[in-house]
């Protein structure tokens, strides 16, 4: 079996950090040198303060700090560390095309491409390059391809290797993962690579979670997976508008269902809508397969996740409109939350951001709060829809740092994100300082209902009248 003693990762972002970490810290006999182009991100992870690291995961930093500048180096000098490296982890971004055929469904591999046309021009020796970023089915082919023309007699091989993280839980589901799927070529060098790479888990996983097949099936297994998960977030969700409107309740039909083994509990959380980088994505990219191979009602199908996702979120911020009195021109509600979900600063597709759209167009004035996402970051989701004048998000829209002090003359809360620190606020404080009737709008079921009513609040809480 070829042993490996030098590892490089081509992106330092949400995959690349936390699983280049596990397996520096799994791992110390290998060398794993990450290596991204951004400057700025990688002084943020080479940085002494290891609370301002550029991803915010629990127990990331203190796995970085056990590693680095021992057998984990974050770079950006991209070439050195493909030289040296015998396997090369390829995770950087795949975002959804926004241009051209496919626009708004296929990937976008234009960055994978550069990637394995840098590693070509640089590489002289055999190397094993793993793919760990989001893809559609074939793009290991299309890699191949750029690597074994490139004249340098060079063998090259390419493995499929998808991440299955959730953001917030990513070092947990990196150190006891439910399985790792290793896709490859069934020949006996492609063997060889895949035991390879193998051999890297098995440091601390079992071998019988660890799972080869061929690179066809793990690339689709990827894709597949993302899509059982957010199928069962927008039928559970589109269950949610049927409980409001005839007394049910969301909860309780989950529960209820959930206790059927051939369902099971997991992903009935209805809520404001799924976010993240990969659900969205990877249904959108399904769909272009799908459409791609004339395989038009499968497409249908799979897209129709998507149309409920959307019409949840829309459901929602209509509701708080038409709550208070059909206007919301001129008035101040507050956004307890940002991030997709708790325990990351990830807000990509988050909920809030569309919700806050919805209600920036009929001018309210948005305040927001959330505890580890930046005002850059915020102003950059809103600018990055295009649908007015970043000065304009900014005159309508502010970022505050005290979520208390802010409820001040609110007509209205929204919780868009499900951080526990919610569940323990002064809530009579807040309604005391609010303007009466004091509403709040609860897209993640997490606060008490009888106990806000108690208190006073309009409260409206997903999936319940």
């Amino acid at each position: 079996m070829k042993k490996i003693t030098e590892i490089c990762c081509i992106g330092a972002g949400y995959v690349g950090g936390p699983t280049m970490s596990v397996i520096a810290h799994k791992c110390p006999e290998i060398n794993v040198t990450v290596v991204d182009i951004n400057q700025e991100r990688i002084d943020q992870w080479n940085q002494a303060n290891l609370d301002d690291l550029p991803i915010y995961e629990p127990g990331l930093k203190e796995i970085v700090a056990q590693s680095r500048g021992k057998n984990l180096f974050f770079s950006t000098e991209i070439d050195k560390a493909i030289d040296k490296a015998q396997m090369i982890f390829i995770s950087v971004n795949t975002p959804t095309k926004t241009y051209g055929k496919g626009k708004g469904q296929a990937a976008d591999l234009k960055y994978i491409e550069l990637c394995a046309r840098n590693i070509a021009r640089v590489a002289k020796d055999d190397k094993i390059v793993v793919e760990k970023s989001t893809l559609p089915v074939r793009t290991a082919q299309a890699i191949k391809n750029i690597l074994q023309n490139t004249g340098n007699e060079v063998n090259f091989e390419i493995l499929s290797n998808p991440e299955f993280l959730a953001e917030g839980t990513a070092i947990n589901d990196l150190l006891n993962a439910d399985r790792v799927l290793i896709g490859g070529d069934e020949t006996s060098s492609g063997q060889i690579a895949k035991d390879a790479l193998s051999a890297i888990y098995e440091h601390w996983l079992p071998k019988d979670r660890i799972l080869q097949t061929n690179v066809w099936s793990s690339e689709l297994s990827k894709l597949v997976a993302n899509a059982f998960l957010a199928q069962r977030v927008s039928s559970i969700n589109s269950v949610s508008a049927l409980c409001e409107t005839t007394d049910a309740n969301v909860q309780e039909v989950a529960r209820a269902i959930g206790f059927d083994s051939r369902i099971g509990p997991k992903f009935l959380q209805s809520s404001v809508g799924f976010g993240g980088s990969c659900f969205q994505k990877d249904i959108l990219n399904l769909v272009y397969i799908a459409r791609s191979y004339g395989l038009n009602e499968v497409a249908d199908y799979w897209n129709q996740v998507i149309l409920i996702n959307d019409y949840q979120k829309r459901r929602f911020a209509d509701n708080i409109v038409t709550t208070l009195y059909n206007t919301v021109s001129g008035k101040k509600i507050l956004f307890y939350g940002w991030a997709f979900k708790k325990d990351t600063n990830d807000t990509r597709e988050s909920a809030a951001i569309y919700v806050a759209d919805a209600l920036l167009e009929e001018k309210a004035e948005i305040f927001v709060y959330d505890p580890k996402v930046s005002e850059k970051q915020i102003y950059s989701d809103l600018d990055y829809l295009n649908t007015r004048e970043p000065s304009e998000n900014r005159r309508l829209l502010k970022v505050i740092k005290d979520p208390i002090e802010a409820s001040k003359d609110a007509h209205a809360i929204a919780i868009l994100t499900e951080w526990d620190e919610f569940k323990d606020y002064d809530w009579e404080k807040i309604f005391d300082a609010m303007l009466k009737p004091a509403f709040v709008f609860d897209g993640r079921r997490l606060l008490d209902s009888k106990k806000m009513k108690e208190i006073g609040f309009k409260y409206y809480k997903i999936g319940q009248s």
